[in-house]
């Protein structure tokens, strides 16, 4: 029996390449917000009110309400301003057509402008060159905040006052009463030294901070009592018990603050210790 011949036959595989496939890494940058500007303020529809400054109030008053100039920063030239009844601006060169002249009249020193008349406002507030001079635009948020600087600076100075060293305290008020400061009891010296911080707070804080003030009345109260003496001319100082020169004074300059600043100095020390001793 012939034996059955088998032919083997070889599939070719297809070849498998490798490939390397790069995948692509988009990188996204980011973008620069850019920050909105901010919008100018616009301007509040309401009532407004005007007065003449330094406590004028004549029975009416009127302001000029035309040739006048206005300086425009954007534009970079002067503009004409005109107040006029039948225009919707107040500058000249954007009007068209008539233009009907209307006076302004301030009555018993004031000037009512309600809020439809826009252009009035802002011919006042904005525009005229006498705002801020001859009158101006009341109002009261501003005022109020003043006043609550004022008054925080009052009890600022009050709480000091209180608080003062009675050394200083003389010195302060020396400033203000002179040499009687010598015969105040220290209730009158409170008592007045109080007065003086509710009556002039930012000069009463000015002097407590100011220690040429300390060594001024230092100075004071040793010519007083004899310790030291400025000469008739007013130009040196003198030792009371030999006259012997310690300082002389810069001219133009007042001997007490003079003598202060020398108190400063090396041998200006030695001197006011040794005052010192002798005051106490």
């Amino acid at each position: 029996m012939a034996k059955k011949q088998t032919k083997k036959v070889e599939v070719e595989q297809p070849e498998v390449k490798a490939t390397n496939e790069m995948q692509e890494v988009v990188i996204e940058k980011p973008v620069a917000k850019v920050k909105a500007e901010p919008k100018k303020p616009e301007w509040e529809i309401k009532d407004r009110m005007y007065y003449l400054r330094n406590g004028k109030s004549p029975l009416t008053y009127l302001i000029r309400g035309s040739n006048i100039f206005y300086f425009d920063e954007e534009l970079g030239y002067e503009r004409e301003l005109k107040y006029t009844s039948n225009q919707r601006t107040c500058f000249v060169d954007e009007m068209q057509g008539e233009q009907r002249l209307e006076h302004i009249i301030f009555q018993n020193g004031q000037l009512f402008v309600p809020k439809n008349k826009t252009i009035l406002q802002k011919f006042l507030s904005l525009y005229h060159p006498h705002n801020g001079s001859l009158f101006e635009e009341h109002k009261p948020q501003e005022i109020a905040a003043s006043q609550i600087d004022v008054l925080e600076l009052e009890v600022e100075a009050l709480v000091a006052a209180s608080n003062l060293d009675i050394d200083i305290a003389e010195a302060v008020m020396r400033v203000e009463l002179g040499s009687s400061v010598s015969k105040m009891s220290s209730k009158e010296l409170k008592r007045d030294l109080l007065l003086y911080a509710k009556k002039n707070p930012a000069l009463f804080l000015e002097l407590v901070n100011d220690e040429n003030v300390v060594l001024r009345n230092f100075g004071i109260k040793a010519t007083e009592m004899g310790i030291i003496k400025l000469s008739n001319n007013q130009r040196d100082f003198l030792w009371g018990s030999n006259d012997r020169k310690l300082m002389t004074v810069p001219f133009d300059e007042h001997p007490y603050s003079a003598l202060a600043a020398w108190f400063k100095t090396d041998e200006g020390m030695e001197i006011y210790s040794n005052i010192e001793k002798r005051l106490n």
